[in-house]
């Protein structure tokens, strides 16, 4: 997996062995294989929509937790259920962890990553999302909180050449990893052949595509697929779609960036199956 240059900054300390119990909650759990970025590692979560999503869902073990005077007070009058016992910090002490642009709101928590399904594992019912080697992580953030909005089943993405769900992404996804179940696959064109087989649509993204998304026939269950900006789709992804689309833009720009391109395709997708 591509290593994400904006978590090299992030400094974990050894995990404790105190984790999070079972806790009430409406938040999906997912089974399957663990998309982490080695065996037992902790991700850092930080930010609040980020952390207090994590503290409660109950398929998500906390390791650490710490947070500011001002950010336990806020825990404690939000009556958010805590898994394990905050450790009081200066707000100083969260910055030396975190890249200096980190807004942190006076929590970070230490993790075990969620636990990733395969594609048979989904109900072939709803939308996907599928990226194909989309490596920032500000905008694989963005698509899962865009995705989480509009209750796609999951986000498929690649094993090398995407982002950790960890740090950056997290904060940017706000919340939404706790959500939106990633699917991690070693190859895309042999992922996209899966989610074929049980029945899913798959629709590319192309700007130079003859037809406008909104124009053609969209069905459920749908599978979206994605391409990094600049490049866009590869070659073997673009020919195992079922078909191409492009977004029709009235304006004088014709592209977006691609977490953009991602929520106009979701709300026209969205309408199309509904």
């Amino acid at each position: 997996m591509r290593k994400d240059p904006h978590s090299r900054a992030l400094r974990a300390h050894p995990p404790s062995r105190n984790h999070g119990g079972s806790r009430g909650s409406s938040t999906r759990a997912f089974r399957g294989n663990q998309n982490r970025p080695a065996a037992d590692a902790a991700i850092l979560l930080y930010g609040w929509h980020t952390v207090t999503a994590a503290l409660q869902n109950p398929a998500r073990r906390i390791r650490r937790l710490l947070a500011t005077e001002n950010a336990a007070r806020r825990l404690a009058d939000d009556g958010i259920a805590l898994p394990v016992a905050p450790e009081l910090v200066r707000p100083d002490a969260l910055d030396a962890r975190l890249t200096p642009d980190a807004v942190h709101q006076g929590l970070l928590a230490e993790a075990d990553p969620l636990p990733s399904p395969d594609i048979e594992e989904l109900d072939p019912s709803g939308i996907v999302l599928v990226l194909d080697q989309i490596t920032d992580p500000h905008n694989v953030g963005a698509i899962l909180r865009t995705a989480a909005a509009f209750a796609v089943a999951a986000v498929v993405t690649t094993a090398r050449h995407s982002p950790q769900a960890t740090g950056v992404l997290a904060k940017a996804a706000s919340g939404a990893l706790e959500h939106v179940p990633i699917v991690t696959v070693q190859n895309l064109a042999r992922g996209l052949s899966a989610l074929k087989d049980r029945g899913f649509l798959t629709v590319g993204l192309d700007g130079s595509a003859p037809d406008d998304l909104a124009a053609i026939g969209l069905r459920a269950p749908l599978a979206l697929v994605l391409g990094a900006e600049g490049k866009g789709l590869r070659q073997l992804t673009a020919t195992t779609c079922d078909r191409l689309a492009r977004l029709d833009l009235p304006g004088a720009i014709k592209s977006l960036n691609v977490s953009n391109a991602a929520a106009l395709a979701l709300y026209i997708a969205s309408r199309a199956v509904a």
